[in-house]
């Protein structure tokens, strides 16, 4: 007798007290239409409201209900992975806790898994935002896919399904300073995606900010790119260039014409730009000194406080 597979849902809370019930309640009646077992873990990391109280109460009336308590807030990749490395199915299903993951999409993941794909990830075709918003997002995916090295599927977000055998490798990797849709796409195996609406946060307000979209952008191409170290090359290059053509020019227009005027405005414009160059180029270099440094520490990617439900 073939024994049931098992889901792991691994969900990300950060503020999502009043998310959390409904999310429950909505991962219940979804698993009740796919043949398997299943494991709900929500990952509290380091959330300043109640949420900790609500998964005590959730994991005391429901024992498929596990939850994971860090010290602080370690950023939601770090606890997609703490949850991860503590699941036990034969796959895992990673996902935000402000429900805009639909939790009924893990029926339609789950088949395509059964289908034979290793990876089976949310594709958004649409987001309930704002136009600056949708075009930011859209503008970053196009982005990262010209600068990197690997392709990650336009506008696929953490919300996916990974067999085990991925997850492993995953956990597996060294590195602390964790992209996840990177490394799901760096790992390889057989992928495919799942179109979905991406809904507004039902609860409260989103925690991003453009400073954070910011950073998260930075992360995803300093992580998969050379490229902007290749541009300084490239740039350098051309200024040498450029500046070997413009000494020779004033060098015979100086024996040409030898009372020509002899302004300081081309001097201040050369200084200003030659320096804004170099701040750009020191720009690029500090950030990929600061991932050398935090890499090199070798601190943990998380830190566990506790854990209820976990035998």
């Amino acid at each position: 007798m073939n024994k049931k597979k098992k889901i792991s849902v691994v969900i990300a809370c950060y503020k999502d007290e009043k998310a959390i019930p409904v999310m429950h309640k909505r991962l219940k009646e979804t698993f009740k239409k796919i043949p398997v077992d299943f494991e709900i873990i929500f990952v509290n990391d380091g959330s300043p409201d109640n949420t900790t109280k609500i998964l005590e109460e959730l994991c005391k009336k429901d024992k498929k209900v596990k939850a994971i308590i860090h010290s602080r807030n370690f950023s939601s990749q770090n606890a997609f992975t703490s949850g991860m490395e503590n699941s036990s199915g034969d796959a895992v299903v990673i996902m935000d806790g402000d429900l805009q993951d639909p939790p009924e999409m893990i029926e339609k993941l789950y088949y395509k898994w059964k289908e034979g794909y290793d990876i089976v990830f949310g594709n958004r075709i649409k987001r309930e935002a704002s136009f600056i918003l949708n075009f930011s997002y859209k503008f970053f995916y196009r982005l990262f896919n010209k600068l990197s090295y690997i392709k990650i599927p336009h506008d696929a977000g953490d919300f996916s399904l990974m067999d085990r055998k991925v997850v492993n490798e995953i956990n597996d990797l060294p590195e602390n300073d964790r992209f996840i849709r990177g490394l799901r796409a760096w790992v390889g195996f057989k992928q495919i995606g799942v179109n979905y609406i991406r809904p507004e946060r039902m609860f409260g307000r989103t925690t991003n900010n453009f400073f954070k979209n910011v950073t998260w952008a930075k992360k995803g191409i300093f992580s998969f790119s050379y490229l902007p170290l290749e541009f300084i090359s490239y740039l350098s290059y051309l200024i040498v260039l450029t500046s070997f053509i413009a000494i020779m020019f004033y060098f015979v227009y100086y024996f040409i014409n030898p009372d020509s005027p002899k302004g300081i405005t081309t001097i201040i414009l050369l200084i200003l730009f030659l320096g804004g160059i170099q701040l750009l180029f020191l720009s690029f270099i500090s950030e990929y000194i600061a991932k050398i440094l935090q890499e090199t520490k070798k601190r943990p990617k998380y830190i566990i406080d506790r854990k209820i439900n976990f035998k």
